[in-house]
């Protein structure tokens, strides 16, 4: 706990004076997701989840497998979120989101930041909104939205070999990865967890607008 508490710390005083990335919406939609930071990482249901040496919490990020029943984005790995409502702002999109997909309540005092704005080749602005979950022990997938929920330890996303990086043809700009057990993330969730992992923990300001997703993202 004593290093959970510490690690909040360490992202609050990285956040400061970092100049956010606002995007015009220009016919997007608004949205916005939960980076939900827990306490205890361990047990994340997940194969091949590495720590790597010299780095230690007990931290946890809160991340979903969407059901395989919804239209778009069946079975991939996604952050709570979704549209934010007329009237909202995204910290209470994302703290709705948050209740609505895995059950979990908390208040805007669990608010401690956001990141860069990513718009998304589906036709998205998406506003991460960075929370401290606390124990986050009950929570309950909604099974129209939500597969399973992981909680994925912190340590995870600061493996050597993320991020994964592919350059394609199509596009100036490489495909964005981050690895997860023995599978993958893709953007753009991959690119608020690059953030994260570069802003938040180890204090590197870093810009993640301009990486590409994989066509299968773009619908």
């Amino acid at each position: 706990m004593q290093r959970d508490a510490q690690l909040k710390q360490r992202i609050v005083e990285h956040l400061q004076g970092f100049a956010l990335q606002r995007a015009e919406l220009a016919g997007h939609r608004a949205a916005a997701v939960a980076v939900a930071i827990a306490d205890e990482g361990h047990g994340a249901a997940l194969q091949g989840i590495r720590e790597p040496s010299g780095w230690s919490t007990e931290a946890a990020l809160l991340l979903t497998r969407r059901a395989g029943s919804l239209r778009a984005h069946a079975g991939q790995w996604a952050l709570p979120g979704g549209r934010i409502d007329e009237g909202e702002t995204p910290e209470q999109a994302a703290l709705r989101e948050l209740q609505e997909e895995v059950g979990l309540v908390l208040g805007e005092d669990s608010v401690i930041g956001r990141l860069d704005d990513f718009v998304t080749r589906s036709g998205y602005v998406i506003t991460p909104v960075l929370l401290w979950a606390g124990e986050a022990r009950a929570l309950t997938p909604n099974p129209r939205e939500v597969e399973s929920i992981h909680r994925i330890p912190v340590t995870e996303f600061l493996r050597g070999d993320a991020p994964m990086l592919e350059q394609r043809d199509d596009s100036e700009h490489p495909v964005l990865r981050m690895p997860v057990g023995d599978s993958w993330i893709a953007a753009p969730t991959a690119a608020v967890l690059y953030q994260f992992r570069e802003l938040c923990i180890w204090g590197r300001p870093t810009r993640v607008a301009h990486f590409e997703q994989p066509h299968f993202a773009w619908k």
